[in-house]
């Protein structure tokens, strides 16, 4: 038997955020995850964090400069939470001794609109 798709009513509705990120050290996706479950948490424990619905869609690596390593993702979580999300990315400034600095490039409705607008510039 075959299982059912939800209809587009019933299903939850996602933003995808648009992460700028720069460390000096190598920084995986992994760690990202790491990164923002773990500031998410601490902000908001875990029952808030749980709402948040959090997934690391993309990363990418971009090589413009020298100084330090600088990276875009995309990450998804659901509606009317990206306010929290982003307060919480806000406080991150170490992770496993890495200095990281994380801040929120852009906001929108779906992947590819994130990526044309924000990470193909």
């Amino acid at each position: 038997m075959k299982m059912k798709v939800l209809p587009p009513t019933l299903r939850k509705n996602n933003r995808y955020l648009t992460l700028d990120i720069r460390t000096k050290e190598p920084f995986s996706k992994d760690d990202l995850v790491l990164v923002v479950w773990d500031a998410c948490v601490r902000l908001f424990g875990e029952m808030e964090t749980s709402n948040f619905n959090l997934w690391v869609m993309r990363t990418y690596v971009l090589n413009d400069r020298d100084d330090c390593l600088h990276m875009k993702a995309i990450l998804r979580c659901q509606r009317s939470y990206e306010d929290k999300v982003r307060s919480a990315l806000c406080c991150i400034t170490k992770f496993n001794g890495k200095e990281i600095a994380i801040s929120t490039i852009g906001l929108s409705g779906t992947i590819t609109s994130s990526i044309e607008k924000f990470i193909k510039e």
